[in-house]
């Protein structure tokens, strides 16, 4: 049986840090638009307070989240935990995209060591904390975090970054504005 939860205590802040993978969802207001699910990793998530996190968007070829969030801003993050007691935790919330030209980037980004730009940060205001069974999902062992991300964005000069991020995440699928670019 799940649970609701008034804050992101220590405990459930320790068990967020033990997990590798996430999820974050969002959709837009209409109803023939496309609900987005994107697994996430390498060490981009933050527990930012007890009814806040961050989230380090890193770079992509859709725009979706960043879409969805300018537009009505709802978003929910989902953990599993792969290895250890089952249980998976929920946090809905409002989203807020931080762009690089945002007078709070860099304070944002410092939440994220080792990572020197992203194309945004998402900050969730949580309205929700929720845990479930997880009896469900099946186990899974961790063997690494996937470099090709990095090497790819460390392969590219900011201004062919920037001319990415104007070629690919400035409208959504569905044609909502995505980057200020």
């Amino acid at each position: 049986m799940g649970k609701l939860y008034h804050e992101i205590d220590e405990r459930i802040a320790r068990w967020v840090g033990k997990q590798r993978m996430y999820f974050v969802s969002t959709a837009p207001d209409s109803a023939d638009g496309h609900i987005n699910c994107s697994p996430k990793g390498l060490d981009s998530l933050r527990i930012n307070g007890p009814r806040e996190l961050a989230l380090l968007d890193i770079g992509g070829s859709g725009i979706e989240t960043v879409a969805h969030l300018k537009q009505n801003r709802r978003i929910v993050v989902m953990l599993c935990a792969f290895d250890g007691p089952p249980r998976i935790f929920r946090f809905h919330g409002m989203g807020e995209v931080i762009e690089p030209a945002h007078a709070e980037f860099a304070r944002w980004l410092k939440l994220f060591p080792g990572f020197e730009s992203a194309r945004s940060i998402v900050r969730v205001a949580v309205t929700r904390i929720s845990d479930s069974c997880g009896f469900g999902v099946p186990r899974y062992e961790f063997v690494e975090d996937r470099s090709a991300m990095m090497k790819w964005v460390a392969g590219k000069s900011e201004t062919e970054m920037l001319q990415y991020r104007a070629d690919n995440n400035r409208f959504s699928i569905d044609g909502l504005p995505g980057l200020d670019i």
